[in-house]
């Protein structure tokens, strides 16, 4: 016999990873924390029974999430992460010669705690120096002062019932604004940005962020181990900055400030990660929602957990 993880993905729709063995487990007094390793993804973190990076490819998602946004500015010197408790985001960040300080702030100390024993690729980046590691809430911290040359939000997905829906609003993204330095940029994970979900979340938060910026540009890419494309939204203080860079300024500026080789992007597949399909750039131009806590507006994704079964082997 051998074990199987079934998830939930969307309704109707489910998937299930062979799994090969379970590495480490924690509970904290917010989530259910594991190491697996997975058949087809290798070694994995998941919680709450739901797949957040697995070896395969955490660095496509991590590398999209920070790269675009630190490479769009002149010189970004000091980042300020909401979440991103298992420190792959702050590791990409830190690649940067140009930073001087990284404040990352997660409200789960156990699983921050937890992934410094589990990952030891992000070892590093948590006794890198310039790291400011601050267990609090994201929100709280940030509104009590200072100012950033790059916010990212490497948040949980807005899911029914979970913590962080009212992260996603205008009321959230005005505070933002104003603790960017002038010229500064801010982005933010948006969801799944498949073909059939990309409405749910990453469309809502575009237009919320149009709402509240004066350029806004939605991007996405397809994560294997998510089983979807997934989205971004990065946003500018200045408007002049939303124009996309060359691929040649890409690797330039890729060669001249990140330490070591990336492996996922360079000029050309950053050129990828906005080129947008047909369906995704009418639902961008057609979408009205805007995410707000004073009016009641939000944007959930449906998510089911996971459950474990026994399934018999194929001989």
């Amino acid at each position: 016999m051998s074990k199987w993880i079934e998830e939930e993905l969307e309704p109707g729709l489910r998937v299930s990873y062979g799994l090969k063995k379970i590495l480490s487990s924690t509970q904290s007094k917010f989530q259910t924390v594991d190491v697996v390793d997975l058949d087809c993804f290798g070694r994995s973190l998941m919680i709450d029974g739901l797949i957040q990076s697995c070896q395969v490819d955490e660095f496509v998602y991590h590398e999209s999430l920070v790269h675009p946004a630190l490479l769009a500015h002149p010189c970004p010197k000091t980042v300020y992460i909401g979440g991103g408790g298992e420190g792959s985001t702050a590791r990409e960040v830190l690649r940067h010669n140009s930073v001087e300080k990284c404040v990352m702030v997660d409200i789960d100390g156990d699983v921050v705690r937890f992934c410094k024993e589990a990952l030891p690729e992000n070892a590093e980046a948590f006794a890198d120096p310039r790291l400011e590691l601050v267990i609090d809430d994201a929100k709280a911290v940030l509104e009590k002062g200072g100012s950033y040359d790059v916010i990212i939000m490497d948040l949980d997905d807005p899911l029914e019932g979970g913590p962080c829906y009212q992260l996603y609003t205008k009321e959230f993204y005005a505070m933002i604004k104003s603790k960017l330095n002038p010229g500064g940029v801010f982005v933010t994970q948006s969801g799944q940005a498949g073909m059939t979900r990309h409405h749910l979340v990453w469309s809502p938060v575009h237009a919320t962020l149009k709402a509240v910026f004066p350029a806004v540009r939605g991007y996405n890419q397809a994560i294997y181990s998510f089983m979807d494309e997934w989205g971004w939204n990065i946003a500018f203080l200045d408007a002049g900055m939303g124009a996309l860079l060359t691929e040649e300024q890409v690797d330039e500026r890729i060669a001249s400030r990140i330490k070591g080789e990336l492996k996922f992007l360079d000029g050309e597949s950053y050129r990828g990660l906005f080129c947008l399909s047909k369906g995704h750039r009418q639902t961008l131009a057609a979408e009205t929602k805007v995410l707000s806590t004073v009016d009641g507006t939000f944007a959930v994704m449906h998510s089911q957990g996971l459950c474990v079964a026994e399934a018999p082997k194929i001989s």
